[in-house]
């Protein structure tokens, strides 16, 4: 074993939680943490010996709020990351397209991707795509608050898409109990984009979406807009 890839999950806004380190080194990284579940996340990086070295995130989350920086209190060392379009001043790196982060022996590619907001990033690391809200299984994160666009979330699935067939897809969210897909999957199956879909037909899919918003918005953007540092001493 060289990976160590733990999916982990939020029962009440349906969040995944990746946690993945370096066998070796024991760096790790942790992607799309939740208050609700961080001592849970915190019991299972220190139970497996683990240096916490980023604490990212694909956006900033309408649905819940980040354990960014509880994260960080707890592991001092670690970096907070988010994409450079988010208007965040507790980010310790901005990331941008291409850039690369390192855990132990791993490389973590940043992917600009937005659309369902306009700073989401996804993350490709080992042959997995961290999609976010961008491309879920069989769907798509919607785009009517936070600067989302239909449009740019056309053009960041089909850079998705342009990986390879077999990279496994781990979204931020499943609403039906799916835990992986595969880019060949989502290019064939994907109900919103999949099968050629052209960009035209796929905004009057998003734009026909008509959901209620995310119970927690009002809530969550302003706590995540600063990491999740306002409930620092929650739990």
């Amino acid at each position: 074993m060289s990976l160590i890839f733990r999916p982990l999950f939020e029962k009440f806004s349906s969040t995944y939680t990746y946690l993945l380190a370096d066998f070796e080194s024991k760096e790790a990284i942790i992607i799309d943490a939740v208050q609700e579940t961080k001592q849970r996340d915190i019991g299972l990086i220190e139970e497996l010996g683990l240096t916490l070295k980023y604490i990212i995130e694909t956006h900033v989350h309408a649905d819940h709020i980040t354990s960014s920086c509880p994260l960080k209190e707890r592991f001092s060392d670690a970096k907070i990351v988010l994409g450079e379009a988010n208007s965040v001043a507790c980010a310790d790196i901005l990331i941008k397209e291409g850039d690369i982060l390192a855990f132990g022996k791993y490389k973590v590619m940043a992917m600009s991707t937005p659309g369902h907001t306009d700073g989401c990033m996804s993350y490709v690391v080992d042959g997995k795509v961290f999609t976010g809200d961008a491309l879920l299984i069989r769907s798509c994160g919607r785009c009517d608050f936070q600067g989302g666009s239909a449009d740019k979330l056309f053009d960041s699935i089909q850079s998705l898409f342009a990986l390879p067939d077999e990279a496994a897809v781990y979204p931020a969210h499943d609403y039906g109990g799916r835990t992986v897909s595969s880019i060949w999957e989502e290019k064939a199956f994907n109900e919103m984009i999949g099968g050629g879909v052209d960009k035209a037909e796929f905004v009057s899919r998003v734009n026909a979406m008509n959901l209620s918003l995310p119970a927690k918005i009002h809530v969550a953007v302003p706590a995540n807009q600063v990491c999740g540092a306002n409930i620092i001493s929650d739990g």
